[in-house]
């Protein structure tokens, strides 16, 4: 492929080394020498065998350095192509051998040794040229005279002119003699890399930036050098109509497979749409980021608050066919924030974007007017609606139609914005906000005296209403005696959730109780229960029997085998004070689970408090939780039952068969399997 000079330029960098590369007309290859020395190029590449490496039967010449020069292979003037200058530095290798050996002289015709320490030198110099995906073989043969032979001295050098290369790629080059005599030279450049091809990162994403005309037709290879059998798995969310596979061995003049099995793959399609992007640059143009090139046309179209779909502009303008990554221009005026452009592909929507609502703020309550021009200056004007373009003015019942009048006046004094206009017609945004407050002022001020007064009797009445809305608030206290039994305290705290009762547990809120600590939660939820006129509920099971017991003997909670979240073990200090200076009645009431623990086992202080037996007392255990003042609801029987029905599970799991004791149960007075009968 040619190189454009600019481009020469920025792989080459600003050095002027650029501007002087030696410029070679025409399309052979050719080949000199040093001075002394002659030299010629056969006609066509060889095969490039070394072969193995054999004796030497005399002195010969061999390859003892090579040197490359960028230079450039010109067909015309501005054609010209990256080529690579190779000189062969040669020098003259062995000695002669004693008279006896000239019958091996005689015998060595490739060395071209006419007579012994008097003749001329003649070797067959090879270079091999490797640069991915070719592969080339020369052949110089070199003559030197008699006279320049000096043993171990250099006698010049051929120089080839030359070998095609690319920008960007990794050049080897191999030198040795026909026969091979010694190892072969070799040499390896890499040739400035390619001022369209750039590596860029972006987090944990890698871009290939290619910058390439939009008439050059290009292939991207991304490929692993491995060998044997491979499995290579592609990520499904990479996978686009474009996306092609070329394989191939790493050998010179391999032939290539390709093959691009994405091109009708519904999937790819759709990470493609997925992928695309409409980005705006000025106030007309914008352009569309997309993985591959992909036929689509788009269009405007007008997007209103509210939910309503997208309606294309169309007519009165017309769809554009799109090229990816190109610029395009619709003939606005002015930016609005409902333009919006959609872009069709296969007579289906896939891409809808807002451009202009970044810059321009969020959807406006505005109707777009569109104006058709006729023949001797007649003109229509409709506004644009979900239900279609109604005609204005216009006797129908759409809101467009109901402020035509207000609407025709504003474009006349100037108030509408401009978006569109040509020959056939023009789009004007008409602002609606003014007649919308307008109109429904007087409804709103009604609206506002209506909610004073209802404001003002929904305040005469604020604690009942305020109860049955929210209901009671109630501070679930127990002490955790092991895991099953916290499984049933959260039965019973969800089944009063379904009643009008806000209930706070400390199952529930375990990480607040973490933070604060047991002691600061709970009695911030009792000030706040006690000062809504809630009621503390103590849940006693024998665990919660035997701390109490403890509290009025020492004072002080002596350590057990309660964990950090242990709000009963915590609340003692604060519960205590209630009920030693008689404060608890009206506040707490007390419960306890049949078959878990009779009441009779509760310490006296705390029976100065109603306490239940659950769920044999449920009707009167939720009638103390109501409100102090709340009438006995008929219904309270009802709601006992729903409790018992939600309760019951929990009941069944907790207390397994007469003679299989549980963990933790048992503990405390009165606790054992018919505590709760009176036995």
């Amino acid at each position: 492929m040619p190189v454009p000079w600019f481009l020469l330029s920025l792989a080459l960098g600003r050095s002027p080394v650029v501007l002087s590369l030696e410029r070679l007309v025409g399309p052979q290859d050719a080949t000199h020498c040093s001075p002394g020395l002659s030299c010629r190029l056969w006609d066509s590449d060889i095969l490039c065998l070394p072969g193995d490496i054999v004796p030497a039967p005399g002195p010969v010449l061999a390859p003892t350095h090579l040197q490359t020069e960028l230079v450039l292979r010109c067909q015309k003037e501005t054609d010209c192509d990256l080529c690579l200058r190779v000189a062969v530095h040669l020098a003259v290798h062995g000695h002669w051998e004693e008279p006896e050996d000239e019958e091996k002289f005689g015998g060595a015709a490739d060395l071209g040794v006419e007579e012994p320490r008097n003749a001329s030198l003649q070797a067959q110099v090879v270079l091999s040229f490797q640069a991915y995906p070719t592969a080339r073989c020369v052949l110089l043969e070199v003559q030197v005279p008699a006279a320049l032979v000096q043993f171990g001295q250099s006698v010049g050098s051929v120089v080839y002119d030359c070998f095609e290369a690319a920008l960007g790629s990794e050049v080897r080059i191999w030198s040795y003699t026909q026969p091979r005599y010694e190892k072969e030279l070799n040499h390896t450049q890499q040739l400035p890399a390619l001022p369209w091809l750039n590596v860029s990162a972006d987090g944990d994403n890698v871009h290939l930036v290619l910058n390439v005309s939009e008439e050059q037709h290009f292939g991207l290879s991304l490929y692993w050098n491995q060998t044997g059998p491979q499995i290579i798995t592609l990520n499904h969310t990479d996978l686009v109509p474009c996306l092609c596979i070329q394989v191939w061995p790493l050998e010179p003049d391999s032939v290539r497979t390709n093959i691009c099995p994405f091109r009708e793959d519904p999937r790819a399609h759709q990470n493609l749409w997925q992928a695309a992007r409409l980005r705006l640059l000025t106030l007309q143009s914008w352009l569309l980021d997309a993985p591959c090139s992909l036929p689509a046309e788009a269009a405007l179209c007008w997007r209103a608050p509210g939910g309503d779909p997208c309606q294309p502009l169309v007519p009165p303008l017309s769809w554009e066919n799109v090229t990816v990554d190109k610029v395009l221009e619709f003939p606005l005026l002015k930016g609005h924030p409902n333009l919006c452009v959609q872009v069709n592909s296969s007579e289906k929507l896939q891409l809808q974007e807002c451009l202009w609502a970044d810059s321009l703020g969020p959807l406006k309550d505005d109707v777009l007017l569109l104006e058709t021009r006729g023949p001797q200056d007649n003109r229509s004007l409709c506004a644009l609606e979900p239900s279609g373009c109604t005609s204005l003015p216009s006797k129908a019942s759409t809101r467009a139609a109901r402020l035509g009048e207000y609407l025709l006046q504003d474009l006349q004094s100037g108030q509408c914005l401009q978006l569109w206009d040509d020959d056939l017609g023009a789009l004007w945004a008409c602002p609606m906000d003014k007649y919308i407050h307008k109109r429904w002022a007087l409804v709103w001020l009604a609206c506002l005296l209506f909610a004073a007064a209802l404001s003002l009797i929904l305040l005469l009445k604020k604690d009942h209403a305020k109860a049955a809305a929210r209901g009671r608030a109630a501070l679930l206290l127990y002490s955790a005696d092991d895991s099953g039994f916290e499984r049933l305290v959260g039965a019973l705290a969800s089944a009063l959730c379904q009643l009008p009762l806000r209930v706070a547990v400390d199952l529930w809120s375990r990480r607040e109780l973490s933070a604060q600590g047991p002691v600061a939660w709970f009695h911030a939820q009792r000030r706040q229960t006690l000062q809504e006129g809630g009621v503390v509920v103590l849940l006693f099971s024998p665990g919660a029997v035997a701390l109490c017991s403890e509290w009025l003997q020492d004072g002080v909670s002596g350590p057990g085998a309660h964990g950090p979240h242990d709000a009963f073990r915590a609340s003692l200090s604060c519960v205590l004070p209630d009920f030693l200076q008689g404060r608890a009645p009206g506040s707490y009431v007390g419960a306890c689970f049949d078959r878990l623990l009779h009441p009779d086992a509760v310490p006296a202080l705390f029976r100065t408090v109603p306490v239940f037996t659950l769920p044999s007392q449920l009707p009167d255990f939720l009638g103390a939780l109501q409100q102090p003042r709340a009438p006995r609801s008929g219904r309270l029987q009802e709601r006992a039952e729903q409790v018992s029905r939600a309760l019951q599970p929990a009941l069944d799991s907790y207390f397994h068969p007469p003679g299989t004791p549980a963990p933790g149960r048992g503990v405390g007075p009165g606790a054992g399997p018919g505590a709760g009968d009176g036995t």
